[in-house]
This record gives structure tokens, C-alpha cells and sequence, in this order.
């Protein structure tokens, strides 16, 4: 038995090796032993990267792992947004490590085969094991909420029963739990789920080596639950950065989350619609006192502001200053589905660039779009996962990026960031507030959005020189 175990790590090290041999990396990005595992797990388990096929001990036969191994990092990086190399960087690498779902990415596995949706709107719940981080009506108000979530985009109702037998059961489990999926201790896979169905069909397990919470500590048992209860009703992985459905975990208050039009979209086609109006993320209240926005940049002679899937233009030639048109984002841009987070614009070129998650497009004039990439491509962090709100500032030719507390500066001409950065927002925008959430150029200054406040900023003073309510901009 022991010959055995040590011919096993022999060869172990051997195939390990010929990994490193043959996959395909940064050459900026030295790759460690543990980089490679990390990457052959996370492949097989979410993109079905064959085991026959990521290496081969025989030399002669190398050269038909690194083609395998680098379509399905392609697969990978496409589907978060990241460029698309093919090689193992320091940015596909962080997502990997990024706690998520452990239902996998792509459409063609044994979870969800035919697009399974249950064939009843009333669905029974059940909660066969409670976690001990939470009270026991925590959970269940969590798990309702994440239900109430579904229920009011689809014509389903969920009734909670006591037996075993229910529809969907919603249990707590270490490791191996008897589902031939076994967790992985703390981060990594949070949850996962199954299609609807007879025996574990529907059933949602929590990794218990995880910290559960109501609030914003450890990780929101709401948030996760709605995620997963999307798959219990037959939904697959979105790649949309602001759907419920995305497969990693966002950080987020359990107040902020709700379905995007892409996760209404998704549990309509299975189910239709329900008998009452669906709300999706609210922005039609753009008078509320509260009203913030999500991004905004000049296109033309119009600043546009977006909030969740709207976007208002308010004209700017001094006839038309009264003119504010509102519509859908996806009207005017129908190639980005997802919400905006940041925008800027380069009156030089014509062109304005936008900001979504991980990825940005090149947009030239409204419903035009030339071209998109990775924000990685500016040189950020891979800490970095969204850009909260950016400027152009022409007399410099530096583009100015707010992320967090922090702000960077990135040089249009040598395209790339400037020395020392990022710096914090509070120490050199004196009267600025900790965060950004959106900013433009107009007439010589840089307005700055964050919350319900606007912020007129004069660049050559360097201080605030007038504070307005955000929404004024929209007639409010």
C-alpha cells in the first residue's frame, strides 16, 4: 500500500510538471505550482476541461494539452470579461480564487440538461439543516426574501412545509455531504444548486465552513439564496455583472439586491409573467431625494446619465438647455446589456468609453459600438473589479478613474497609468466626499456625482466651488 501511495505522488509530480512545461502563461506572471492546480480544478469543475486532455506525460504528445487547456482559459476570460489570452495571468487567476456558486459556467453539463423548469407554480420549501451563525428566524426570513425575489418576476408561489418530501429542500453540510459535489472548506464554492426534479432536484446546500450572516459581515445568506434558487427554478450562470445569476459572490447590503432584466428575462421565458407588474432595480424615481446615479459622460453635445437600465441626455447648446429625453439604456446602446458603472468621453476622438464590470466599450455616437475589452488593458490592479466613475480631462490628456477611495490616472497619449497611483479621493479633492459615482467635464469644470449630491469642481482652484442636488440635472 505504501509502494503504491509513493508511486501515485511520483507520478503526481511528473504530471504536475509536464503542466508546467506546456501550459500556456504570463510571461510577466510567474506561475507557481499551486497557480496550475488551482487553474486544472477550477476548469474541470466550471468548464468541463477534460482530464484525458489538460496534460499528457508523454512528450509527443504535448502539443494537444496546451491547445485544450488554452481554449477553455479563452472560455474563462470571455465569459468574465477579461481579455482573452488564453494564459494563465495574475487577472484570471484572481477571479478564480473569488468565492462563487459551484454550479458551473457553461451550458452543456449534467446539472441542467434541456432547460428543466417544474412543471407547477406552487412549489413547496422545506430547511433540513439550520446553520448555527444565524438565528433560526434569520434564515428563514432570508430564504424568504430570496423566494419573494423569484415570486414576484414569475407567476410561482412557494408554500414552507415541515417534511422532507418538499420541492426544495435547503440544508447546511461540510465537505463531502452525499451529492458527489463536496465542498471545499472556507471562500471557494459558497453553495451550489439543482435543476428542478425528483429526488435532490431543486435542493440548495450552503457550505457550512463559511460565515453565514444577515448583515454585512461574513457572507449574506439572502444574496446567496437568491442566487441559487435561480438555478432550483432552471435558470443557468449570466454574464451579466449585475444579475443575481452572475457565479461570483457580489458584496453587497441585502437592501441592494434585486433582479437585473436579464434574471426577469430568464425566469419569464421558463415561467411567463405574473399577474402583477415586476419592478426590476429601480431608477424611475428620479426625484426621490435619495436619487443617486450610476455614471455619466458627454456624447455629442448631451451629458448622459445613467441609473440601472435608464439613461436621461440633457442637451447642452444653450436653444435646447431645457431638453431632457429619457429612455431605455438599451434603446440608445443596444449592444451592452448590462448597467453601466463608470463613463468617459475623448471630444478629440469623438468617442466615449464605458464601463461595465470588468469590461469597457468603445461607443461612437449613441447605438453605435465599434469595439470592447478589458479594463485590465489600463493597467489596473486585478483587485480591481469595476471602475466606479471616470473623467477626461483634455487640457491635461489624462483620464482620471475613482475606484473605492481611491482615484487613478491613466495618460491617453502613452497609454498607460501614471507613477504613483492610485492615491486617495479625500487628500488631493479637497470637499469631496470618500467615493464617486459618477463624474463629467462641462465648460471648464469637473462635475463629480456621489450619493444625492452634485460636486462643481474647479480643476485650476482645485476646490468645490458650488454643491446642487444630484437630481437637479434631471429637472428635479
Amino acid at each position: 500500500m505504501e509502494l503504491l501511495w509513493m508511486w501515485t505522488r511520483v507520478l503526481g509530480s511528473l504530471m504536475l510538471a509536464e503542466i508546467l512545461w506546456t501550459l500556456p502563461i504570463d510571461e510577466d506572471h510567474q506561475l507557481r505550482p499551486e497557480d496550475v492546480e488551482l487553474a486544472e480544478d477550477y476548469l474541470r469543475r466550471f468548464y468541463s476541461l477534460n482530464l484525458r486532455d489538460r496534460v499528457h506525460v508523454a512528450p509527443v504528445r504535448r502539443s494537444r494539452s496546451v491547445p485544450a487547456m488554452e481554449e477553455k482559459i479563452r472560455e474563462m476570460q470571455k465569459f468574465f470579461g477579461l481579455r482573452e489570452t488564453g494564459k494563465l495571468d495574475s487577472h484570471t487567476l484572481d477571479v478564480m480564487r473569488e468565492p462563487r456558486c459551484g454550479v458551473p459556467d457553461v451550458d452543456n453539463f449534467s446539472f441542467y440538461p434541456n432547460e428543466p423548469k417544474w412543471n407547477k407554480y406552487t412549489i413547496t420549501y422545506t430547511i433540513a439543516r439550520y446553520t448555527p451563525d444565524m438565528r433560526r428566524e434569520d434564515v428563514e426570513k432570508s430564504f424568504h426574501s430570496a423566494l419573494k425575489l423569484w415570486s414576484d418576476a414569475a407567476p410561482l408561489r412557494f408554500i414552507k412545509v415541515s417534511h422532507s418530501k418538499a420541492d426544495i429542500v435547503f440544508s447546511f453540510a461540510r465537505r463531502t455531504h452525499g451529492d458527489f459535489f463536496p465542498f471545499d472548506g472556507p471562500r471557494g464554492v459558497l453553495a451550489h444548486a439543482f435543476q428542478p426534479g425528483e429526488g435532490l432536484g431543486g435542493d440548495v446546500h450552503f457550505d457550512e465552513d463559511e460565515t453565514w450572516t444577515a448583515g454585512r459581515q461574513g457572507y449574506s445568506l439572502f444574496a446567496v439564496a437568491a442566487h441559487e434558487l435561480g438555478h432550483s427554478l432552471g435558470l443557468t450562470h449570466s454574464r451579466d455583472p449585475s444579475s443575481i445569476m452572475y457565479p461570483t459572490y457580489k458584496h453587497h447590503s441585502s437592501a441592494q439586491y434585486s433582479l437585473s432584466t436579464d434574471d426577469v428575462l430568464g425566469i419569464q421565458t421558463l415561467y411567463g409573467k405574473p399577474n402583477k407588474k415586476v419592478e426590476t432595480q429601480p431608477a424611475s424615481k428620479k426625484c426621490d431625494p435619495y436619487f443617486s446615479f450610476d455614471a455619466a459622460t458627454m456624447i455629442d453635445n448631451e451629458i448622459v446619465f445613467f441609473k440601472d437600465r435608464c439613461m436621461w441626455m440633457r442637451t447642452i447648446k444653450a436653444t435646447y438647455w431645457n431638453r431632457l429625453t429619457e429612455g431605455h439604456s438599451s434603446t440608445y446602446l443596444p449592444g451592452i446589456s448590462s448597467h453601466m458603472d463608470a463613463a468617459y468621453d475623448i471630444p478629440a476622438k469623438g468617442v466615449a468609453y464605458i464601463f461595465t464590470g470588468r469590461k469597457y466599450w468603445v461607443v461612437q455616437q449613441l447605438k453605435t459600438k465599434s469595439r470592447s475589452g478589458s479594463i485590465y488593458e489600463y493597467g489596473f490592479p486585478s483587485r480591481v473589479r469595476q471602475v466606479d466613475a471616470a473623467v477626461h480631462v483634455s487640457e491635461y490628456g489624462k483620464t482620471v478613474f475613482f475606484v473605492g477611495e481611491f482615484y487613478y490616472r491613466y495618460d491617453e497619449s502613452k497609454k498607460q497609468m501614471d507613477p504613483g497611483f492610485p492615491r486617495l479621493i479625500q487628500k488631493d479633492w479637497p470637499g469631496i466626499p470618500r467615493s464617486v459615482d459618477a463624474a463629467f467635464k462641462l465648460h471648464g469644470s469637473i462635475f463629480l456625482l456621489s450619493g444625492k449630491k452634485s460636486y462643481q469642481y474647479d480643476v485650476k482652484q482645485k476646490r468645490v466651488v458650488k454643491i446642487i442636488p444630484g437630481n437637479s440635472w434631471l429637472g428635479c
